[in-house]
């Protein structure tokens, strides 16, 4: 058996990588008016299939593609050198005006997860018949290699003069998708506009995603989820229910992705694909729960 110094430096190793090759990803990213225009911008579609290919589901926000040329043409690039191993599903158009209309897409690897149901929530939910600017789109997914096998994302873009009441509404859609498809294993994800103006401490506490303590909030307050140098606010954000799911997510692993940073861009360059950063946050596998106990034991023997 090798020394403890070598063996504690082999698990340190073995957990980074098995975090980057193994652990399964959940990002969510507002892509700020991703439609026509920006799809043929090369610069801005490179850095697009660079962010989403990082992940094994990816929602993406303020989808404005009325022309239905945007995402085929992002999972034409996505799919490019590597088969069809992408696939998207995506909700009706969603606002109050016909002028300004959204989707909520989720583009996942079908390698590693499918989509075993969906639900366009109506906002008529009695006493109050539009709590919602854009309905949420609740997609249920399978990914067999993780630890959790199956569970269910709710996405909100929510309107920033009216978050504090939709971020509220959410919890009502949380209960009636629990009780719909009889599963603890949620997770609600996007821009919430839950920071700085949009959300006043003083009105935390009227909103029940915040104060029910069964619900986790991963991103935490502190985070800069925007682009822009000006501003730093936790804008976009990952809520777990369910103590099943909660404990299959790897310590540590939720934060935003500063694709600025990564992949060297001007705040000009990034700010052409968003004013966001995506949020993610990184699932256990099999695999990854499997080889981190050999590690312990001191029973992991070798890497690749």
């Amino acid at each position: 058996m090798a020394p403890l110094p070598s063996l504690l430096l082999v698990f340190l190793f073995s957990l980074c990588n098995l975090h980057l090759t193994v652990a399964f990803r959940i990002c969510a990213f507002n892509a700020y008016h991703f439609g026509e225009s920006k799809s043929k911008n090369g610069q801005v579609m490179k850095t697009l299939v660079q962010i989403v290919s990082r992940c094994d589901v990816c929602l993406l926000q303020e989808v404005r593609d009325s022309k239905k040329k945007a995402l085929p043409a992002l999972l034409n690039q996505l799919n490019r050198g590597r088969g069809a191993d992408y696939d998207y599903v995506a909700s009706e158009r969603l606002g109050r005006s016909e002028a300004y209309q959204e989707q909520y897409v989720f583009v996942y690897k079908t390698s590693s997860a499918s989509v075993t149901g969906t639900y366009q929530y109506p906002d008529n939910r009695p006493g109050d018949q539009d709590a919602f600017a854009r309905e949420p789109f609740v997609v249920r997914f399978r990914a067999p290699k993780t630890d959790i096998k199956e569970f269910v994302l709710i996405p909100q873009h929510t309107t920033p003069t009216n978050t504090t009441k939709e971020l509220d509404a959410l919890y009502d859609v949380l209960q009636d998708v629990k009780r719909m498809w009889k599963t603890e294993n949620v997770m609600l994800l996007g821009d919430f506009n839950a920071d700085c103006g949009y959300l006043a401490k003083k009105n935390r506490n009227k909103v029940r995603l915040i104060t029910d303590s069964n619900l986790q909030w991963l991103i935490p307050d502190g985070s800069d989820t925007t682009v822009r140098e000006s501003t730093n606010c936790a804008y976009d954000r990952i809520v777990v229910n369910g103590r099943k799911l909660f404990d299959s997510v790897v310590p540590s692993s939720a934060k935003a992705f500063n694709f600025q940073q990564e992949f060297r861009l001007s705040e000009d360059e990034a700010l052409d694909v968003s004013d966001h950063y995506p949020v993610e946050v990184l699932l256990k596998s099999r695999t990854f729960k499997s080889a981190a106990v050999r590690v312990r034991s001191g029973t992991f023997k070798s890497f690749g």
